[in-house]
């Protein structure tokens, strides 16, 4: 993510990089430009440099602010205005003129109460909540912090604007890790209640929190009829069951999960309330606390697009305090490591800003400890604090190829089990379906054009078990690499499971078909498993078989222990290190995030989550790397002749 040095002429910055070695002068005149057009004015009474199309307004004694545009259709608005009229219209359209007018905070490096005026990140912010206030959308957002730049700050002051300016019986929830968390939120709004201005009050009270039929948890503001409700996910009984239009869930990375309560169910239970219509508020935060959490997975749907929430991250090089004075550029320019000169390069950082990072850098043994407490992008934040065995750098690279399937739906033939499952095979799109396909077979070329291989997991069949997963690999060893393909993912029975895998295999040119075979050999007798794939193999003979002493193939499926999974797990690593395979699927690439070495040995989701696509991928990409000739693959002890059947595709 670049940084707001660098916005609007990034495109030019980099070719002037590329095109020059930089000497004392020119990165003292670049570093200069950088500067300009960072510091912007701001001036939020005036209304300079603030968000939103702005229109003149003058005011008696004041002279001329640039007001809301919006401001100037409210039929209390006239071009000329005396300042207390001015002021009571603004405040209802212009938010960041109501913060630095109205509001009083403790400034963190003074400790003196100053007027709340929005720092540079903080703006990047309210803009964005205003965007969506101001087209009637819902506002939902979710914000990966970085620290001291007062992003719960924004997020309760903003919230207070609404219930104090805009709305009445408009309640509100304050939810933290611990009831600490949001007891100090709320002693904030306190504060902005008890120095409010009186003319700009509109009530006969006193601007002010009361009890609330005798609650330690709920506050009602004097004259507005809105309850202000704290909680913690610690004691989640306290705060269900409030009418809330507002919720501010903050340091969400560290809720704890436990038999008894998830944050999941939490989130589900307070925001399920929350009705999808203007003004209301769902703001859900957090500084980063490893990979595979809620919080992560969050995070990772909202950067998809896939979730209701905006997501925003703000770097440490947007918050206005990490900053320190250059006097020697150059010597300075000549102590910077690559990292370091990269962010002059490739972010845009001014020499200020290096600065400062390369003089906090001294304070940590590593720079991981650095990047973990200042973070210079998302991936930085939650790599510095993650678990996992795949380095989120390289997932985020793997992220890239992934895209919205072809279509969903299923595979279908004259039975769902059976050789008659075979015959006839359609796709049959439905948008609950089960199964994903990115690129259809190639059902006209030759053959030998194609290599494909499906891999299956099996699961159990409750929601609550593991998923069992189908994932169809496009393996040729030319041309390109790996690709993920197609995938099915639910929960069946055994059987049809495996009669589903060859109805995929059958209409993929008859893949190679890799069953993971644990589960068949351990919870079935009649030779295990053995009996499902052997049955299997009457109808589909381009079944998988692992090798046996003397390098033959002897018994169907492939079976998973220590040894397995460290090979196939380490050529997982490989391949996502390298770059060697196309995935697909953004959902995989989030499991690929939580999938951990354990302490006691061997390799794992983190507890609460799932695997099944992990070893799919693992299991699959192993098998092309050591069983696909380029040529055929290999089944039973002899490549196999690859006749297609006759399959009709809608």
């Amino acid at each position: 993510m670049a940084g707001t040095a660098g916005r609007g002429n990034f495109a030019a910055m980099q070719a002037r990089n590329q095109e020059q070695e930089w000497t004392a002068e020119r990165l003292v005149a670049e570093n200069a430009e950088r500067n300009r057009r960072l510091n912007r004015e701001y001036d939020p009474l005036r209304g300079i440099g603030c968000c939103g199309r702005r229109v003149e307004c003058t005011v008696t004694g004041e002279g001329v602010m640039m007001v809301p545009e919006a401001m100037s259709g409210d039929k209390e608005f006239a071009p000329v205005m005396d300042r207390v009229g001015h002021a009571r219209c603004r405040i209802r359209y212009d938010f960041e003129y109501w913060c630095a007018a109205c509001v009083r905070i403790k400034d963190k490096v003074t400790a003196r109460i100053v007027p709340f005026v929005l720092n540079a990140p903080q703006r990047r912010v309210a803009a964005m909540l205003e965007d969506m206030r101001t087209s009637r959308r819902p506002i939902r957002l979710i914000m990966l912090k970085a620290r001291q730049w007062g992003g719960s700050t924004l997020v309760q002051i903003y919230m207070a604007w609404i219930q104090i300016v805009l709305r009445r019986n408009w309640n509100s929830l304050i939810c933290g890790h611990l009831k600490d968390a949001a007891s100090a939120i709320k002693g904030m709004y306190s504060r902005l209640l008890a120095s409010y201005p009186a003319e700009l009050w509109p009530h006969d009270c006193e601007p002010r929190f009361t009890a609330y039929e005798g609650s330690r948890n709920v506050s009602r503001i004097a004259g507005r009829d809105c309850l202000v409700a704290m909680g913690s996910a610690e004691s989640q009984e306290a705060i269900r069951g409030y009418d809330i239009a507002m919720a501010h869930l903050t340091e969400v990375a560290f809720w704890r999960t436990s038999p008894q309560h998830s944050p999941e169910s939490l989130v589900r239970s307070v925001c399920g309330s929350v009705a999808l219509q203007p003004d209301t508020v769902i703001v859900m935060e957090s500084t980063a606390n490893g990979t595979g959490n809620y919080f992560h997975g969050e995070w990772l749907r909202a950067r998809a697009g896939r979730s209701d929430k905006v997501p925003v991250f703000v770097p440490w090089h947007e918050i206005e305090i990490y900053r320190c004075p250059v006097g020697d550029a150059w010597q300075l320019w000549c102590e910077l490591d690559d990292y370091e000169r990269r962010l002059w390069t490739h972010e845009g950082l001014t020499l200020e800003m290096i600065s400062w990072y390369h003089c906090k850098r001294k304070e940590y043994s590593s720079h991981a400890m650095m990047k973990a407490e200042y973070p210079g992008n998302d991936i930085e934040a939650f790599a510095c604090m993650s678990c996992s065995i795949f380095d989120p750098s390289y997932l985020d690279r793997l992220r890239r190829d992934c895209r919205p399937a072809l279509w969903v739906g299923e595979i279908a033939g004259d039975a769902v089990s059976g050789p008659a499952s075979l015959r006839n095979l359609r796709p049959e799109p439905m948008q609950a379906g089960a199964l994903a396909v990115w690129t259809p077979p190639d059902l006209v070329a030759a053959a030998a054009a194609k290599h494909y291989v499906a891999v299956v997991d099996v699961g159990g069949l409750s929601d609550k078990a593991d998923f069992s997963v189908i994932t169809v690999f496009d393996a040729r060893n030319f041309g390109g690499r790996p690709e993920v393909v197609a995938q099915w993912r639910g929960h069946t029975y055994h059987d049809l499971l495996a009669w589903k895998a060859a109805q995929l295999g059958t209409w993929y040119r008859r893949a190679l078909l890799v069953v993971e075979s644990n589960t068949l050999e351990t919870e079935y007798t009649d030779d295990g498993g053995g009996y499902i794939l052997e049955i299997l193999s009457h109808s589909y003979p381009n079944l998988y078989r692992r090798r046996s002493a003397g390098n033959h193939y002897g018994r169907l499926g492939f079976h998973t222990n220590v040894s397995t999974k460290s090979m196939v797990v380490n050529e997982l690593m490989r391949q996502v290190r390298d770059g060697l395979y196309v995935e697909r699927s953004q959902e995989a690439v989030d499991e690929l995030s939580w999938f951990e070495r354990k302490p006691q040995g061997g390799y794992g989701a983190m507890s609460g989550r799932h695997d099944d696509m992990v070893m799919t991928r693992a299991i699959g990409l192993y098998v092309i790397a050591t069983e696909c000739t380029g040529v055929a693959v290999r089944s039973r002890a002899t490549a196999v002749d690859l006749k297609i059947p006759t399959v009709t595709e809608s």
